[in-house]
């Protein structure tokens, strides 16, 4: 199983082939860093981040 991150939103996804937030089709598998998001709303990361759905995102996406 290979993990791809959305070049739009940096979501990483595991299978399929459409980020399912941002639903692009622009993935990656050059990334660097996971950030997990459990609570948007509580989350100072999530805030910072700019991240308002729950899940696993790629820190930084190599474009």
């Amino acid at each position: 199983m290979v993990e791809k991150a959305c070049r739009q939103c940096g979501r990483i996804i595991e299978e399929g082939n459409e980020c399912p937030v941002c639903k692009t089709k622009d993935l990656t598998t050059t990334f660097k860093g996971i950030l997990v998001i459990f609570d948007p709303e509580g989350s100072e990361i999530a805030v910072i981040s700019g991240k308002s759905v729950p899940g696993k995102y790629a820190v930084k996406v190599v474009r």
